[in-house]
Order: structure tokens, then sequence, then C-alpha cells
């Protein structure tokens, strides 16, 4: 592992070995570069991602152990199954990538920081109207009351944020995104860091070699998705 940080240049071409990573803080790779579209896929497909705040430069993480999910493991409560079960809810995807990344960064500047900036929201628009970035949503009436985002690349899904305004409506979309991408055999969910709330849905920590063969095996491959945007049909939850 290098003494120093690299620092990339405003044309980026090509990220440092995630193996550069610095222990403290843990992931920290790189300093600078753009948030352009060819630059954030070429950063997903190393198993990189930016995270920084308001007022600093871009800060690109790849850190380790590496919080993964497997899609079809997520567990379901009883009383998730239950909530399921009763059909409040209506899931799409894709319908409206704005609103729930705009939700996402509220809800984070209410009690987690302001990471998710408006040069950030930019950034993965351009992302999602590329066809990289995608969402999932969580209607009840017509209203958005839950919902994630993420990055597909390959057969890889690397979750970025969630967000609920009713009880539970994050945990709906997280199981509507496994379920669907062990469909289009998917062969994995990246969600980055541990929390207790991914720790409850199934997800484990595995370590950087591991989690490169992943990016190795799953993230150059076509997968078997014929398009993103689409109503969910809990019958295939059942």
């Amino acid at each position: 592992m290098p003494d120093t940080i690299s620092l990339l240049p405003d044309h980026v071409t090509s990220f440092p070995p995630i193996e550069h990573a610095f222990k403290q803080p843990d992931g920290l790779l790189a300093i600078g570069g753009n948030l352009e579209v060819d630059t954030l896929v070429m950063a997903y497909r190393h198993g990189i991602f930016p995270w920084f705040n308001e007022g600093d430069p871009i800060l690109w993480w790849s850190p380790s152990p590496r919080m993964v999910l497997k899609p079809g493991e997520l567990y379901l409560s009883r009383s998730l199954r239950k909530l399921l079960r009763k059909s409040l809810y209506q899931v799409t995807f894709d319908h409206d990538f704005p609103a729930v990344i705009a939700a996402c960064a509220s809800i984070r500047r209410d009690s987690k920081g302001t990471w998710i900036t408006n040069e950030m929201i930019d950034a993965y628009t351009a992302l999602h109207d590329a066809g990289h970035a995608h969402s999932i949503e969580v209607w009840q009436e017509g209203r958005l009351v839950g919902g994630l985002y993420g990055v597909a690349q390959g057969r890889i899904f690397f979750a970025e944020s969630m967000f609920s305004r009713e009880s539970n409506t994050s945990k709906i979309a997280m199981t509507a995104l496994s379920q669907q991408l062990l469909a289009w055999q998917f062969g994995l969910i990246d969600c980055q860091v541990y929390s207790d709330h991914l720790n409850s849905l199934g997800a484990r920590l595995i370590s950087r070699p591991r989690f490169l063969d992943y990016l190795d095996r799953y993230c150059l491959q076509t997968s078997s998705c014929a398009d993103w945007k689409q109503e969910w049909q809990w019958n295939d939850l059942r």
C-alpha cells in the first residue's frame, strides 16, 4: 500500500488497484477526478465508489471487508411476510429515479449528513439516463413511500442508498430487488459497508480477495435482464 493517497487528474483514465486503499480511513483510495458517466462506470467495474460531504473534494472508496448480499437470500421476517401479503403497496422499477434519489438525499440531510449532494444527484441522474443506475419505488395510493437506487454493472448491483417514509418500505424495495435480480441471474448485491440494518436482512461481510473474485466473475457478464422499467408483480414472491 502506498504511503500517500492517489490524486486523480480531472480527466480520469484509470484508478489505482483497490488493494492500495487505506486501512485508516477504511477504504479511502483516491481523491479528485470527476463524476462523469464514463468515470463512474469505470469505478464501479473495479469495486470503487464516490462518497464525500458538501464542500469536500471527490473521495473514492473501496472498503474491506465488504458488505454483500446474494440475490434471493434476503431474510424475510414473519412480520415482513405478513405485510407483503396485505398488498398495501405497489412496487415499480425505474419509474421515478429523480424522486427516489431526492428522497434519499432528504433523509440523509435530516439524519446522517449531506453526502448525496446536488453534484451527486446530477451525476447519478446522468448515470441513470445512460442506463447504468436504477431505482426501485414503493408506492401507496400514488404516494412514494419508500425505495432505493444503485448501479448495475454486468451481473452485480451496487446498492447506494434507500429510504422509508412508512415502516418497512425500504425493506419491501430490497425484497423486490433481491427477487428480481435472482430471476435475472445476478450474482451479487454490493452493500458496501456494515450496518445492523443490512445484517438483519441477511447481508454479510466478505474479504477483499473474495470481493475481487466476484468482480472478476460477474462484472463484465451480460445479465438476462430484458427491461428494468416495469411494475413488480407480487405473485413472483409467493
